[in-house]
């Protein structure tokens, strides 16, 4: 099975480990879908989930999603293909450097990755605060 990169195929499924941050507590062989409310903006209906190659936007993901459990961070297997996420790539990280890339089809959860550190808290409360100004300006995540 390929990668799907806008038409280009880029990678071996099997060559890289995915992983999805949350807070969702999940176990093995769940399916993360599309459907459910977006972590971002307005919290409009996703219409892709999301996956990264690498851990540090996994951390980023299970501490700035929405919800009142802890940040958890899991090994998925996509299961079909999958693109770069317009919204970290293009003119904000040409190249793709964070690897991180969206798919409308299902993440199988193949395990919960538990030794993982967070951000500084000074560096988190940054973080936050950008993404609610980016909030207050109206600004949605791409989901064309």
């Amino acid at each position: 099975m390929q990668i799907d990169k806008s038409n280009e195929t880029i990678n071996d499924l099997n060559s890289e480990k995915y992983y999805h941050g949350t807070k969702a507590n999940l176990k093995q062989n769940d399916l993360i879908e599309i459907g459910f409310n977006s972590n971002f903006g307005q919290r409009n209906i996703a219409k892709y989930v999301y996956l990264t190659a690498t851990l540090d936007a996994a951390i980023w993901g299970a501490e700035l999603s929405i919800g009142d459990g802890i940040g958890r961070i899991y090994i998925v297997e996509p299961t079909g293909h999958f693109e770069d996420d317009p919204n970290l790539t293009d003119k904000k990280f040409p190249g793709n450097p964070t690897k991180s890339y969206r798919t409308k089809n299902p993440l199988r959860v193949i395990n919960e990755v538990t030794d993982w550190e967070g951000h500084a808290p000074e560096i988190l409360k940054a973080m936050k605060q950008n993404i609610e100004r980016i909030k207050q300006l109206g600004i949605e995540a791409i989901e064309d």
